[in-house]
C-alpha cells in the first residue's frame, strides 16, 4: 500500500497482559470435556468443547453482575444460531441472505459495548460454522444445541465459581497508590505548616512529589494498556481514567496549596490550611482502600464528610485563593468518589441511584447508530456484503475448511482501514505458523486422552496471550481449533489441514482489506482532535436542547434529535480512539490520554441529561432564572472548550445534585485540555 508503515503495525507481545489465570481456566473448561469424549467413545463432545472455548473468549472481565449476562447470552445465542443457520443451509444459495443478515446484527452489537462486540464477533463465528452442513433432521439439531449450552454452562461455571478472574484489579490498584501517596503529601504537608524550616520544604517536594509523579506515570500505563486490551468503551477502564485524571489535578491544586503556604506569613491563613490537610489526608487515604477494593463503605457519609472539607477555610476572604484550592479538591474528590460507587459505572443512571428501563437501554444506542455517518452502522453493511460472495464461494466448494475464508474476512474487517490491516497481517502469520504447528500434532496425537493431554497447555498458553499479542494468540489458536473441528476427519492428514486453511486464512484477510478500500474507504482515520471536537459540540448541543425542554422552551424531538447526534458523536470518537490507541504513536499520548478521558466523562454527562429529562424531580422546585442561568453555561463551556478554559461555573446550592454533577464532568475535561495545552506548547 502506498505510504503504508508497516513497521508501526503494535505486533509486540507486552508481557504485562499475559494472564496464565485465563489460559488455565479456559483449558480446564476444554480439556475436561475432551477427555470425557475419550472416557464415554462420544465424539458429539467435541461440540461442547468448542462451546466451553468460545465462552471463555467472550468473557469480558469485570464484576460478577457485569459478565454473567455476556457469558449466559453467548452461550444461548450460540445454541440456538448453531441449530437455527444449520437447518438454513438445507436451503442451499438462498441460506446466504439470512447468513448476511445475521453477520450485519452480530457486527452492529459493538453499538452496546465492548463485551457486545465480542459476544457477536464470536457468534458471527459460530453462523459460519452451522452452515458448513445441514442438519439431518431436528433431533440432531436439538442434540447439537444442547451440547453447545452444556459447554457454554460448564465454562461459565468455572469462570464464575471456581477460577474467577480479576483483570481490572492491577489497574485499581496503580490508582489506589496514587491517593495514598497524595495522602501522605497533604499529611505531610501539613506538618510542614507550622514548622517553616526551608530546607523541610525542599525535602518534603523532592520526596513526596516524586513519589506522587511516579505512580501517577505508572499507574498512566496500565490504565492505557487496560484501554487498549478492553476497549475506549469499558466502563471499567474509563472509571479507572477519570479517577485518575481527578488524582492528578488534586496533585495540581495541593503543589499550589504548598506554594502558598511556603510564603503565606498570616497565622489565620496558615491554621485554616493545616485544618483543611488534617481533613484531607484520611479522605484520600480511605479512597484509596476503596478504589482497591472497589466499594466505599458508607458512601453516603464520606460524601458528607467531603462536602464539609472546605469548612476550616471558610472564613477566608473569598477571593482567597486557598478557598478556591479548597474547592477544587472536593470537586476532585467528589468525582473519584463517584466513579467509584458501583453506581459510578452506570452513568445514566436516575436520580435515585436506578437504571433506566432495559427498553429504553436496548433503543437509545439503536436509534442513534441508525445513521450513515454511523461508524458502527457502515462496519456492519460493509460486513456482511462482503460476507456474501465469500459464502457464496463456500457454498459452491463443499469441504472442511472453506468455513475459514469467511470466519477470517468476518473476524478481521474492522472499521478502519488501518486497523483492518493489521488484523489481517497478523491473521494470516499466525494461521500459516499455527496450521504447520497443528500438523505436527495431528502426527502424533491419535486418541482423545493424547488430544486432551496436548490441548492443555495448548489452550493456556493460547489464552495466556490474548491480550498481550494478537499475533502470536493467533498462531496458538489455530491448532486448537484445528484439533477440536477438523482432526477427525478420516483420510485427511495434518499437513492439507494446515496448507487448506492457510489458504483459506490468506483469501479471508484480502477480501477484509479490499472489501474495507471499496466500501466507505477509510484511507486514514479522522484525527481525534477533531473527532473530540465534534463530541463536544454535539453534547454542547444535546445540553442544550435538553434544559430547553425542562424549561419548557423546547419540544421532545429536537432533544432526541441532539441525543441521537451526541451519541453517534460519541461512538465515531471512541472508533477513532479505538484506532489510535493500536499506534505507538508516544509523542501524542497527552493528548490521545485527553480524549480518553473526555469521552468518559461525555458519556458519563450525557448519561445525566439522559436521567434528568426521565426524571426531572431534582430541578423541579428550581426557578426559572436558576436554571437558565445554568443552561446559559453549560452548552457554551462545552462548545468552547476547544479554545479553553471553559466559563466560570454557576453556583446554586439547589442545583448542586442536579446540574452540579455535570459542571464537574465539564470542569474535569477542561483541566485535562489545560494540561494538554501545557504539553504541547511548553
Amino acid at each position: 500500500m502506498p505510504g503504508a508503515d508497516l513497521s508501526r503495525l503494535p505486533i509486540a507481545l507486552d508481557l504485562r497482559a499475559i494472564s496464565i489465570a485465563e489460559g488455565v481456566r479456559a483449558a480446564l473448561a476444554v480439556a475436561v470435556i475432551v477427555a470425557l469424549s475419550g472416557l464415554l467413545a462420544a465424539p458429539a463432545l467435541m461440540q461442547a468443547a468448542l462451546a466451553a472455548l468460545f465462552t471463555c473468549m467472550c468473557d469480558p472481565g469485570g464484576p460478577v453482575s457485569r459478565r454473567v449476562p455476556a457469558l449466559l447470552s453467548f452461550t444461548f445465542l450460540g445454541a440456538a444460531t448453531l441449530s437455527g443457520f444449520g437447518f438454513l443451509r438445507g436451503l442451499g444459495y438462498a441460506a446466504i441472505p439470512f447468513a448476511c443478515l445475521g453477520v450485519f446484527v452480530f457486527s452492529f452489537a459493538r453499538i452496546y459495548g465492548q463485551a457486545a462486540q465480542q459476544v457477536g464477533a464470536l457468534a458471527t463465528v459460530v453462523l459460519v460454522l452451522a452452515l458448513d452442513r445441514p442438519w439431518p433432521d431436528a433431533a440432531t439439531a436439538f442434540a447439537s444445541a444442547l451440547l453447545f449450552i452444556a459447554g457454554g454452562l460448564w465454562a461459565v461455571f468455572l469462570t464464575l465459581v471456581i477460577w474467577r478472574l480479576h483483570p481490572y484489579r492491577p489497574t485499581r490498584r496503580a490508582v489506589a497508590e496514587i491517593y495514598r501517596a497524595l495522602a501522605l503529601l497533604a499529611a505531610d504537608l501539613r506538618r510542614l505548616v507550622a514548622a517553616g524550616d526551608a530546607a523541610a520544604w525542599d525535602a518534603h517536594a523532592r520526596a513526596h512529589r516524586r513519589l506522587v509523579r511516579d505512580a501517577i506515570e505508572q499507574a498512566r500505563g496500565i490504565v492505557l494498556a487496560t484501554l487498549r486490551q478492553r476497549g475506549a468503551q469499558s466502563p471499567r477502564a474509563a472509571q479507572s481514567l477519570i479517577r485518575l485524571e481527578a488524582a492528578e489535578q488534586i496533585f495540581a491544586a495541593l503543589i499550589a496549596l504548598d506554594d502558598i503556604l511556603q510564603s503565606a506569613r498570616e497565622p489565620a491563613r496558615r491554621q485554616a490550611a493545616a485544618k483543611l490537610l488534617r481533613r484531607a489526608a484520611p479522605l484520600l487515604a480511605t479512597l484509596a482502600r476503596g478504589i482497591v477494593r472497589d466499594r466505599i463503605t458508607a458512601p453516603t457519609r464520606m460524601a458528607q464528610v467531603i462536602a464539609a472539607l472546605p469548612a476550616p477555610v471558610a472564613g477566608l476572604a473569598p477571593d482567597d485563593p486557598i478557598r478556591r484550592i479548597a474547592a477544587a479538591i472536593v470537586d476532585r474528590l467528589t468525582i473519584a468518589l463517584t466513579v467509584t460507587l458501583p453506581a459510578g459505572l452506570n452513568p445514566g443512571a436516575m436520580a435515585d441511584g436506578s437504571t433506566p428501563p432495559l427498553l429504553v437501554r436496548i433503543r437509545a444506542p439503536l436509534v442513534a447508530n441508525f445513521a450513515t455517518d454511523s461508524a458502527a452502522l457502515r462496519h456492519a453493511l460493509r460486513t456482511a456484503l462482503v460476507a456474501a460472495p465469500a459464502l457464496a464461494i463456500t457454498f459452491s466448494h463443499g469441504g472442511s475448511y472453506q468455513h475459514w475464508l469467511t470466519i477470517t474476512l468476518v473476524l478481521t474487517m474492522q472499521p478502519y482501514f488501518a486497523v483492518t490491516l493489521q488484523r489481517a497481517l497478523e491473521r494470516i502469520a499466525g494461521t500459516v505458523i499455527g496450521g504447520f504447528l497443528a500438523s505436527l500434532l495431528a502426527l502424533v496425537l491419535h486418541s482423545p486422552w493424547q488430544l486432551a493431554a496436548a490441548l492443555f497447555p495448548l489452550t493456556i498458553a493460547a489464552m495466556a496471550v490474548r491480550v498481550a499479542s494478537f499475533g502470536l494468540y493467533i498462531m496458538l489458536l489455530t491448532p486448537l481449533i484445528v484439533l477440536l473441528l477438523e482432526i477427525g476427519h478420516a483420510g485427511t492428514s495434518g499437513l492439507e489441514i494446515a496448507v487448506m486453511r492457510a489458504l483459506y486464512t490468506l483469501l479471508g484477510g484480502l477480501f477484509a482489506v479490499a472489501g474495507v478500500l471499496v466500501l466507505w474507504p477509510s484511507w486514514e482515520p479522522e484525527r481525534v482532535e477533531g473527532e473530540l471536537a465534534a463530541a463536544l459540540s454535539a453534547h454542547a448541543r444535546y445540553a442544550e436542547a435538553t434544559l430547553a425542554f425542562l424549561l419548557a422552551e423546547g419540544d421532545e424531538g429536537r432533544v432526541e434529535a441532539a441525543r441521537r447526534a451526541a451519541g453517534i458523536a460519541s461512538n465515531n470518537l471512541e472508533a477513532s480512539l479505538a484506532r489510535a490507541l493500536h499506534e505507538p504513536r508516544r509523542r501524542q499520548r497527552e493528548r490521545l490520554e485527553t480524549a480518553l478521558l473526555a469521552d468518559a466523562a461525555l458519556r458519563r454527562l450525557a448519561g445525566r441529561l439522559a436521567a434528568m429529562r426521565l426524571a426531572a424531580a431534582p430541578i423541579a422546585t428550581a426557578d426559572h432564572a436558576t436554571l437558565s442561568a445554568w443552561r446559559a453555561w453549560i452548552g457554551p463551556a462545552l462548545a468552547t472548550l476547544a479554545a479553553m478554559p471553559a466559563p466560570p461555573t454557576p453556583s446554586d446550592p439547589a442545583l448542586a445534585e442536579a446540574l452540579g454533577r455535570i459542571a464537574r464532568q465539564v470542569d474535569l475535561i477542561a483541566g485535562a485540555r489545560r494540561r494538554d495545552a501545557h504539553y504541547i506548547t511548553g
